[in-house]
């Protein structure tokens, strides 16, 4: 093991775990702001305590996320300078734009709406919720479309050995970020309804008050339509990656030769006959390029080498994604039916929803890494090797320090993420205030005698 695998470990480790807090701030942030609408609305005084319960879920998990999102950066200049150095003109706009202007938006109407309860009026402070989650979206927006650029690279030009930006529009409305985005959001909205259908499934447990069933139906709703979603914009990524990313796309599906109506792999030895041809190009019998053909036209254009990702990391991961992202949508579907009419929610119900918090978070995380591990030995395709982008000068022993107190350093925090969310979450929201009882009439004295 030399410093560019333990470089790669690291960044690894920081954004898988960057990463959980990422998805469940991005639709917590929407739903709490739902929430707060629906009480503008009604006036119903149980919206309000449930915007405020998962409101502090929400700031937890936000803080969480800026502190290990800070550590990212710090990656590019110790660990991948050269990386840095090939793309950071053509980064330079998207990060800026992230930074300055959704970020900026987020944290501002975030800390507006902490602190205008009862100072600002109704409106003004329902709308910083909205503004602040808009933010996040649009966050993930340019994040997504710098990490686009590093698969499909487009708008540039290099010049001295460096990627020189030309088209920032371009950048921004790639076409595999146009499908990523829809579809990283999308997931991350199934996290947030699956931790809020956790969070109220465990309260319903504890009291069967309406309001529980109510954040409960609201989460079913949003996962089941966040799953389609999903699934719609994954079928759009699969056509992108047979005509942009053909080698990842071989490599998913454990497909070696070329293959005319190629089968889509449940698992090894289990095949549906020509699907895989028909969800890349919706032609039963087209013919899907192997990763052995494949790698001699690489071999060709970019020299000797492998230029073949992992191919279990990269099989497992696509599968793996499917079944936690399925059995989480599934769950919603089925809870949708059995509340149906009102009818309550059974017990055996809620606790199945409390055991299956991790699966939409499982899923996330093995669609990142069928994303990423799937473009490797690139980091930026065709144009950059991973091997060619880690700092020079960096010895085995910096990355093995640095990695062993980001990973203790991360593994504190996580500690703390689970104590202060388990904390709240079994406290529950805030009763509200009990009534003064009314003050008897004062009895005057009286004059007569």
């Amino acid at each position: 093991m030399d410093a560019l695998d333990l470089a790669r470990w690291q960044f690894g480790v920081t954004t898988v775990y960057h990463f959980l807090f990422v998805p469940l701030t991005i639709g917590l942030g929407v739903f709490v702001a739902g929430l707060q609408t629906a009480w503008h609305r009604t006036g119903k005084e149980h919206y309000l305590r449930l915007t405020k319960f998962f409101g502090k879920l929400f700031l937890i998990n936000f803080a969480m996320g800026v502190v290990t999102g800070i550590v990212q950066e710090f990656q590019f200049g110790m660990n991948w300078s050269e990386y840095s150095v090939f793309v950071g003109d053509v980064f330079g706009a998207p990060l800026a734009l992230e930074a300055l202007l959704a970020f900026f938006m987020e944290s501002t109407f975030l800390g507006l709406w902490i602190f205008g309860w009862d100072k600002l009026p109704k409106r003004i402070h329902l709308a910083c919720i909205w503004a602040a989650a808009i933010g996040s979206n649009l966050s993930a927006y340019f994040i997504l479309a710098a990490n686009a650029w590093m698969k499909h690279p487009v708008g540039y030009e290099v010049v001295d050995g460096k990627a020189r930006m030309n088209d920032l529009w371009a950048v921004l409305t790639n076409s595999t970020a146009l499908a990523q985005v829809p579809h990283t959001v999308a997931g991350a909205f199934v996290v947030a309804g699956g931790f809020v259908l956790a969070v109220s499934g465990y309260r319903l447990l504890k009291d069967r008050r309406d309001m529980w069933r109510g954040s409960l139906r609201a989460a079913l709703v949003m996962t089941a339509i966040a799953g389609a979603v999903v699934a719609g914009t994954g079928d759009m990524s699969a056509k992108l990656l047979h005509e942009q990313q053909p080698m990842k796309l071989a490599a998913a599906e454990g497909l070696e030769h070329d293959t005319k109506g190629a089968p889509f792999s449940v698992a090894p030895g289990i095949e549906i006959p020509k699907v895989l041809s028909f969800l890349a190009t919706n032609d039963f019998d087209a013919t899907i390029r192997g990763t052995e053909s494949l790698q001699a036209d690489f071999e060709k254009r970019f020299g000797p080498g492998d230029y073949r990702p992992d191919a279990t990391i990269t099989f497992w991961s696509f599968r793996l994604m499917i079944v936690f992202g399925m059995a989480t949508v599934g769950l919603s579907v089925l809870g949708l039916w059995l509340t149906r009419r009102r009818r309550p929610v059974p017990g055996w119900f809620a606790r199945t929803l409390l055991l299956a918090l991790p699966l939409p978070l499982l899923a996330v995380i093995s669609g990142w890494l069928l994303s990423e591990m799937g473009r490797q030995p690139w980091t930026v395709a065709g144009e950059l090797l991973t091997a060619a982008s880690v700092s020079p000068g960096v010895s085995l022993a910096e990355v093995a320090i640095s990695l062993s107190v980001f990973t203790a350093l991360y593994g504190g925090l996580a500690v703390a993420e689970v104590v202060l969310l388990a904390r709240h979450v079994r406290k529950g929201p805030e009763e509200p205030p009990v009534p003064a009882e009314p003050l008897a009439p004062r009895r005057e004295p009286s004059l007569m005698y």
